[in-house]
C-alpha cells in the first residue's frame, strides 16, 4: 500500500506540474505577444493599449495532438483579407484531431511571400473560426502560428490557447488573411484571445 501511496503521490504532482507549466507556458507566451506589440513599428496598439487585451484561462484541454497528413502537388490558391487585398498560399497539410469529444480537422497553410525569404521559409499559418466569433472573440475569427519544425513523426500539437487576433481585430489599414470556410470549427473555442476590450 506504501508503493501506491507513493506511486499516486508522483502522478498526482506530475499533474499538477503540467497544469501548472502549462499556465506559465501560456502566461510568457502572451507577455511575449504583448511586447511583439511595442516592437513593430506598424503596430496597431501602444503602451497603453495594451491593458485591454484580453484572454481566456488557460486551460490545458485545449492543447490537443493532431494527426499531420502532409500535402503534396498542392497548387497555390488565393486567400482573401478583409482589406480587399488577398496574398498566394499552398495547403501543406492536414490536420485530425479531436476537441470536446469531437473529431476535427484543419488545413495549415504556407506562405507563398515568405517561403521565400529564409527567415520565415518554416512559418506555417492556421487560420480558423468557431463559434465564439463576433461574441467574446474577434467576428473574423483568429490565427495560430505553427512551424515545419512542429510537425514531428507524422503529428503536431495545437494549442489553441495560443489563438490570436489579426491586426485588423485592432484597427483598419491592415491585410489579414480570412479564414477559409474548410478551416470552420463548429464548437466554441473558449481559449486563446477575446475581442478587444478598448471601446467595450
Amino acid at each position: 500500500m506504501k508503493y501506491l501511496s507513493i506511486i499516486l503521490l508522483i502522478f498526482f504532482a506530475g499533474q499538477r506540474g503540467f497544469a501548472q507549466s502549462h499556465k506559465e507556458q501560456i502566461a510568457s507566451f502572451r507577455q511575449n505577444y504583448k511586447d511583439d506589440f511595442l516592437k513593430d513599428p506598424r503596430s496597431p496598439l501602444k503602451q497603453d493599449d495594451l491593458q485591454y487585451l484580453r484572454f481566456y484561462d488557460a486551460d490545458s484541454t485545449y492543447r490537443v495532438t493532431a494527426k499531420a497528413e502532409l500535402l503534396t502537388n498542392q497548387s497555390a490558391f488565393v486567400i482573401p483579407a478583409f482589406d480587399g487585398t488577398a496574398k498566394q498560399y499552398v495547403r501543406y497539410a492536414l490536420l485530425s484531431f479531436t476537441l470536446r469529444d469531437k473529431p476535427m480537422q484543419l488545413t495549415i497553410y504556407k506562405s507563398i511571400a515568405l517561403s521565400q525569404n529564409p527567415a520565415f521559409s518554416n512559418y506555417l499559418f492556421l487560420p480558423f473560426t468557431d463559434a465564439t466569433n463576433g461574441t467574446t472573440t474577434y467576428g473574423g475569427g483568429r490565427y495560430i502560428d505553427l512551424t515545419t519544425r512542429d510537425i514531428k513523426n507524422g503529428s503536431i500539437v495545437i494549442d489553441f490557447n495560443k489563438a490570436y487576433n489579426p491586426y485588423c481585430a485592432f484597427a483598419s489599414g491592415y491585410s489579414c488573411p480570412k479564414p477559409p470556410d474548410e478551416n470552420r470549427i463548429d464548437l466554441a473555442v473558449e481559449a486563446g484571445e477575446k475581442s478587444f476590450g478598448k471601446g467595450h
